[in-house]
């Protein structure tokens, strides 16, 4: 069963190589200059016997010196183009194998990224794919140079001695008796190294990219204890991988001393009775090495090979992941329809329901709020309108299609979403407005989108104005200035849906009221949609919904919920009075 499961992790790894696209030729080319190094090697010994047998000064020609020297150079130059070519090889690997992976982590859908964490999915597309780079660039030509060397070697050992080869080689089962299970076991270790480093570096990116909550917090001991843990587990793990090493190491040296004892040994006595001369053991000690070297090669390549193996079972897993199909389906040309949510249910895998029966109607140009308490189900709707998800049950429609016929680019390139926390990316003011443009913007496009905004009044005291970093995150900027920015970057998109998730929640009162005329400017002939925990900022909307545990509990302008709903009533007269 083991065994079974080992060929099958060894398939999956081949055929994800494979899948990369490696450069056939150069591997051809790499593999015949290693050859031709190879066979020029196993030159050398046989000269070497020759020259012993009939050693003299006057039997040495200068024939013969020029000979080995060409033979050396020539070993020397096709070795190392060899280990170029595979080395650029190896490269080309993983640059193809981390393009695919990267390509794959952009298309996921977001519920993958609710199961997996940045640092694990960080320490996938870094460390797991460092490993096949040392696999293929620093053992892989040892691993075929190997192979020639020893079957040559043992061709040409058992034609002049087949008798002393075969007891030398009796070494050779013994040695793989005990290789064979050592390889497993750190086929295991590297799986649960890498898994560990992952982790690590899952609290790695947590901590450093929240550092001001953890200051803020007095935190600092704690997260030390917790990155001291993980530091400890790949501690552990090093040891227990180095204790494979220390294993293997010793046995192969063990295995290959015991071949050179027994040629010597067993050599000797056949050189006294004259069935081997002297220069035929010399020759046969100069081979024996030329399995030795190989061999302490080839088993680090299986012991690499393992631990590829096992750090990229997380990799395969990944690319076989269900991703989003971008553009499959119809392009989305009129959306000047209402937007209907019929019948809509939707929960996470595993959990309790957010959404139960959800259906009202968003009519086209209008605007239209949804309110409620906090965890009622507003922002996983914008998700779902987003096609973040698939709803369990129900449907959304743009007119009477289902918006899962449109290709989601299509449909999310119509949307402008303005959340709660407007996330920046690191770079300038100028590339967080323009981010996600599928056009070229003109500057005059920037500043206007700005001024609606009314973020042009901080940026132009700005020195450097809309080339300013804004740092990780957008760090560097106030949280009002971040939601200007990205209430400029939706106006950018000229979308026909808006989607506000509290568009205005982290402006003061004098930026509030500035956005707010040019939301209502921005909204006209748009279908928006709008989530509120102030109602002061949707009394206006063409239709309110009310959402509570996930379901719709009424509907109907300011007016007519708060003659007809209790809790909105009450929702109401408390801000509104506290407003007031």
């Amino acid at each position: 069963m083991v065994m079974k499961q080992q060929w099958e992790s060894f398939r999956s790894f081949l055929n994800m190589i494979w899948q990369t696209n490696p450069p056939k030729l150069l591997l051809i080319i790499a593999i015949g200059m290693s050859i031709m190094a190879t066979l020029v090697g196993l030159v050398i010994p046989w000269f070497m016997k020759d020259l012993v047998d009939q050693f003299s000064q006057e039997s040495i020609t200068s024939t013969q010196v020029i000979i080995l020297v060409i033979t050396f150079v020539v070993q020397a130059i096709s070795g190392g183009f060899s280990i170029y070519i595979l080395a650029r090889i190896g490269q080309s690997i993983v640059a193809n194998l981390r393009d695919r992976l990267w390509r794959k982590l952009l298309v996921l859908p977001i519920a993958y990224y609710d199961e997996h964490l940045t640092g694990d999915t960080i320490s996938r597309m870094t460390n797991d794919t460092g490993v096949v780079k040392g696999l293929i660039t620093s053992h892989m030509t040892g691993f075929f140079t190997g192979i020639i060397a020893i079957i040559g070697s043992v061709t040409i050992l058992i034609y002049m001695d087949w008798q002393m080869t075969l007891i030398m080689l009796t070494a050779v089962p013994l040695s793989l008796a005990a290789l064979i299970p050592l390889g497993m076991r750190m086929h295991k270790i590297s799986k649960g190294l890498q898994d560990e480093t992952a982790r690590f570096t899952t609290i790695l990116s947590q901590v450093l990219s929240e550092i001001r909550l953890v200051k803020a917090s007095n935190a600092e001991l704690n997260e030390y204890r917790r990155g001291n843990e993980g530091i400890r587990n790949l501690f552990r793990f090093g040891l227990r991988e180095g204790f494979i090493h220390a294993l293997i190491g010793p046995l192969v040296s063990l295995v290959l001393m015991v071949m050179l004892v027994i040629v010597i040994g067993y050599g000797g006595m056949r050189v006294a009775s004259g069935a081997l001369s002297a220069g035929e053991l010399v020759a046969f000690i100069l081979y024996l090495f030329q399995i030795i070297m190989p061999m302490t090669q080839i088993t680090s390549f299986f012991t690499e090979l393992q631990k590829a193996i096992g750090a990229t079972e997380r990799i395969i897993i990944t690319l076989d992941s269900d991703e989003e199909e971008h553009e499959t389906g119809e392009e989305l040309v009129d959306v000047h329809h209402p937007i209907i949510i019929d019948n809509l249910t939707f929960a996470y895998d595993h959990g309790e329901t957010i959404l139960q029966d959800i259906s009202f109607t968003l009519e086209p140009g209008k605007v239209t709020a949804i309110v409620g308490p906090s965890g009622g189900g507003k922002t996983t709707l914008f998700s779902l309108l987003e096609r973040f998800y698939e709803p369990k049950s129900g449907v959304i429609r743009l007119g009477e299609v289902p918006i899962q016929d449109f290709s989601l680019h299509s449909w999310r390139s119509r949307i402008g979403y303005v959340s709660q926390e407007s996330p920046l990316i690191a770079g300038t003011i100028r590339d967080n407005i323009c981010y996600g443009m599928d056009r070229e913007v003109s500057i005059e496009d920037i500043e206007l989108a700005a001024r609606m905004a009314y973020a042009d009044e901080f940026i132009a005291e700005f020195p450097e104005q809309f080339e300013t970093e804004v740092g990780e995150r957008g760090i560097k900027l106030s949280g009002g200035q971040r939601q200007r920015i990205g209430i400029a970057r939706a106006l950018l998109r000229d979308p026909q849906i808006l989607m506000l998730d509290e568009a205005t929640s982290s402006l003061d009162s004098r930026s509030e009221v500035a956005v707010q005329y040019a939301l209502a400017n921005l909204m006209k002939g748009r279908t928006t949609l709008v989530i509120a925990h102030r109602l002061s900022t949707v009394v206006d909307a063409n239709r309110i919904i009310f959402i509570d545990k996930g379901m719709v509990t009424g509907m109907g302008t300011h007016e007519e919920l708060y003659e007809s709903h209790e809790m909105y009533r009450e929702f109401a007269t408390h801000q509104l009075r506290v407003n007031g």
